[in-house]
């Protein structure tokens, strides 16, 4: 039997199984941990490339949009070098959250995502960046090219989300928002993060 070229006899690793995308850094792929609807924070398993529960939320503050990551980057030194006030890369593929319309209420879907801006983050001392996308061909956005055209209310909504998802009732989280930053510097921290990739991890 002829399987497709794109046939995989196991499951591709959402990490580093699966494509960037080929009109990176403009329109990236996202595999998607979390929606709006959780309550419960969900990573990728690094090992197994499986969906594992990191920890029920510890606050009422759920993620305002979708949230994932995209595939074959990795916040390394260059991604750090975009980051003055961090002391390295978190070590994790790029995060990334996706604005849409339409709701989607599960994860573990990959999706194409049109980048729009970027929230600079540090976390514990790491470059925590998180990217900004809208949903590739969502007519309600389709006019939106960059971070500073979509409503205010939103971009605090993501920063409160960040700001506070790690805190505790008995303390806060060493979380820091530096700022948020348009397309051109977000595709700049994509471009890094898939150099910091091939350094790492090779081709």
């Amino acid at each position: 039997m002829t399987f497709p070229k794109t046939f995989y006899r196991w499951r591709p690793h959402p990490w580093h199984g699966l494509e960037v995308g080929s009109k990176s850094p403009d329109v990236v792929n996202a595999y998607i941990e979390m929606t709006p609807f959780d309550a419960v924070k969900y990573e990728v398993d690094k090992a197994t490339g499986y969906l594992r529960v990191d920890r029920p939320q510890l606050t009422s503050s759920m993620s305002p949009t979708l949230y994932g990551f995209v595939p074959r980057t990795y916040c390394g030194a260059r991604v750090q070098a975009l980051s003055p006030t961090s002391i390295q890369g978190d070590g994790d593929p790029l995060d990334i959250c996706v604005i849409t319309e339409r709701p989607i209420n599960r994860g573990e879907v990959i999706l194409r995502a049109r980048v729009i801006g970027g929230v600079q983050m540090v976390d514990g001392g790491e470059a925590d960046d998180k990217i900004i996308a809208v949903l590739h061909e969502d007519r309600f956005w389709g006019e939106v090219n960059d971070v500073e055209e979509i409503p205010v209310a939103l971009v605090d909504r993501l920063h409160h989300y960040f700001e506070t998802y790690k805190s505790t009732p008995s303390g806060e989280a060493d979380v820091k928002i530096i700022g948020r930053y348009g397309a051109e510097r977000a595709k700049q921290v994509i471009l890094a993060a898939q150099e910091d990739y091939e350094e790492e991890y090779g081709g």
